[in-house]
Protein backbone atom coordinates (compact mmCIF):
# COMPACT_ATOMS: atom_id res chain seq x y z
CA UNK A 1 0.00 0.00 0.00
CA UNK A 2 1.28 3.37 -0.82
CA UNK A 3 1.41 6.22 1.53
CA UNK A 4 -0.59 9.64 1.38
CA UNK A 5 2.99 10.95 1.46
CA UNK A 6 4.30 8.98 -1.12
CA UNK A 7 1.44 9.41 -3.17
CA UNK A 8 1.66 13.27 -3.13
CA UNK A 9 5.01 12.72 -4.37
CA UNK A 10 3.96 10.72 -7.41
CA UNK A 11 1.50 13.31 -8.39
CA UNK A 12 3.70 16.28 -7.99
CA UNK A 13 6.98 14.07 -10.18
CA UNK A 14 4.91 12.06 -13.04
CA UNK A 15 1.42 14.19 -12.78
CA UNK A 16 2.41 17.53 -11.87
CA UNK A 17 -0.90 18.95 -14.18
CA UNK A 18 -2.93 16.93 -11.36
CA UNK A 19 -4.72 19.87 -9.71
CA UNK A 20 -6.38 17.71 -6.87
CA UNK A 21 -5.50 17.30 -3.16
CA UNK A 22 -5.80 13.82 -1.02
CA UNK A 23 -8.16 14.11 1.53
CA UNK A 24 -8.38 10.36 3.07
CA UNK A 25 -6.96 6.88 2.33
CA UNK A 26 -8.33 3.72 3.50
CA UNK A 27 -8.25 -0.05 3.15
CA UNK A 28 -9.42 0.13 -0.52
CA UNK A 29 -11.49 3.57 -0.52
CA UNK A 30 -9.96 7.02 -1.63
CA UNK A 31 -11.30 10.64 -0.81
CA UNK A 32 -9.86 13.73 -3.14
CA UNK A 33 -10.74 17.26 -4.01
CA UNK A 34 -10.65 19.73 -6.62
CA UNK A 35 -10.89 23.10 -6.28
CA UNK A 36 -13.35 24.66 -8.29
CA UNK A 37 -12.84 27.81 -10.07
CA UNK A 38 -14.65 29.45 -12.83
CA UNK A 39 -12.31 28.22 -15.33
CA UNK A 40 -14.44 24.60 -14.72
CA UNK A 41 -17.79 26.28 -15.41
CA UNK A 42 -20.02 25.41 -18.37
CA UNK A 43 -22.84 28.09 -19.67
CA UNK A 44 -25.54 28.04 -17.03
CA UNK A 45 -23.25 28.48 -14.00
CA UNK A 46 -21.98 24.69 -13.58
CA UNK A 47 -19.25 22.44 -12.49
CA UNK A 48 -18.62 21.40 -16.43
CA UNK A 49 -19.00 17.70 -17.05
CA UNK A 50 -15.51 16.48 -18.47
CA UNK A 51 -13.73 18.12 -14.86
CA UNK A 52 -16.16 15.83 -12.70
CA UNK A 53 -15.63 12.93 -14.88
CA UNK A 54 -11.80 13.61 -14.05
CA UNK A 55 -11.99 13.61 -10.73
CA UNK A 56 -13.89 10.56 -10.96
CA UNK A 57 -10.79 9.57 -12.73
CA UNK A 58 -8.46 10.50 -10.42
CA UNK A 59 -10.13 9.24 -7.41
CA UNK A 60 -10.14 5.77 -9.24
CA UNK A 61 -6.65 5.87 -9.48
CA UNK A 62 -5.24 7.73 -6.26
CA UNK A 63 -7.36 4.31 -4.56
CA UNK A 64 -6.33 1.76 -6.89
CA UNK A 65 -2.04 3.36 -6.43
CA UNK A 66 -2.97 3.35 -2.78
CA UNK A 67 -4.20 -0.22 -2.44
CA UNK A 68 -1.13 -1.97 -4.80
CA UNK A 69 1.13 0.61 -4.61
CA UNK A 70 2.89 2.84 -7.05
CA UNK A 71 1.39 1.01 -10.36
CA UNK A 72 2.40 3.83 -12.64
CA UNK A 73 0.62 2.17 -15.70
CA UNK A 74 -2.43 1.11 -14.70
CA UNK A 75 -4.91 2.65 -16.99
CA UNK A 76 -8.70 3.24 -17.59
CA UNK A 77 -10.66 0.50 -19.09
CA UNK A 78 -14.13 2.32 -18.28
CA UNK A 79 -15.97 4.64 -17.00
CA UNK A 80 -19.80 5.01 -16.79
CA UNK A 81 -21.27 8.07 -15.33
CA UNK A 82 -23.92 9.34 -13.96
CA UNK A 83 -24.75 12.80 -13.32
CA UNK A 84 -27.55 13.23 -10.48
CA UNK A 85 -28.03 17.20 -9.87
CA UNK A 86 -26.39 20.26 -10.54
CA UNK A 87 -22.98 21.24 -8.71
CA UNK A 88 -22.37 24.10 -6.57
CA UNK A 89 -20.31 26.49 -8.67
CA UNK A 90 -18.56 27.77 -5.80
CA UNK A 91 -17.62 24.99 -3.51
CA UNK A 92 -14.92 22.31 -4.40
CA UNK A 93 -15.96 19.03 -5.68
CA UNK A 94 -15.55 16.00 -3.10
CA UNK A 95 -14.89 12.36 -4.64
CA UNK A 96 -15.14 9.35 -2.43
CA UNK A 97 -13.91 5.97 -4.06
CA UNK A 98 -14.38 2.62 -2.82
CA UNK A 99 -12.85 -0.09 -4.63
CA UNK A 100 -15.10 -2.86 -5.59
CA UNK A 101 -12.86 -5.73 -7.13
CA UNK A 102 -9.36 -5.87 -7.13
CA UNK A 103 -7.85 -8.45 -8.96
CA UNK A 104 -4.07 -8.98 -10.32
CA UNK A 105 -5.23 -7.59 -14.13
CA UNK A 106 -8.32 -5.61 -13.03
CA UNK A 107 -9.83 -3.46 -10.74
CA UNK A 108 -13.16 -1.98 -10.35
CA UNK A 109 -14.27 0.87 -8.20
CA UNK A 110 -16.87 3.57 -7.66
CA UNK A 111 -17.01 6.85 -7.38
CA UNK A 112 -19.64 9.41 -5.36
CA UNK A 113 -18.78 12.78 -6.17
CA UNK A 114 -20.44 15.69 -3.84
CA UNK A 115 -20.25 19.58 -3.88
CA UNK A 116 -18.39 20.18 -0.63
CA UNK A 117 -21.19 20.69 2.59
CA UNK A 118 -23.81 18.50 0.57
CA UNK A 119 -25.49 15.46 1.58
CA UNK A 120 -26.41 14.38 -1.69
CA UNK A 121 -24.42 13.49 -5.17
CA UNK A 122 -24.11 15.20 -7.31
CA UNK A 123 -22.74 12.58 -9.53
CA UNK A 124 -22.09 8.80 -9.41
CA UNK A 125 -19.43 6.66 -11.54
CA UNK A 126 -18.43 3.46 -11.75
CA UNK A 127 -14.79 2.71 -13.94
CA UNK A 128 -12.44 -0.12 -14.43
CA UNK A 129 -8.75 -0.37 -14.17
CA UNK A 130 -6.27 -2.50 -16.06
CA UNK A 131 -3.38 -3.58 -14.11
CA UNK A 132 -0.13 -4.27 -16.16
CA UNK A 133 1.62 -7.43 -14.84
CA UNK A 134 4.18 -7.78 -12.44
CA UNK A 135 7.49 -8.30 -13.99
Amino acid sequence: MASKAELEHFFATEFPQADFKIEVLGSRSATIRKRITEAHLRPGGTVSGPVLMEVADAALYVAILAELGLVAMAVTTSLNFNFLRKPASDRDIIAECTLMKVGKALVVGEVSMYSEGDQEPVAHAVGSYAIPPRK
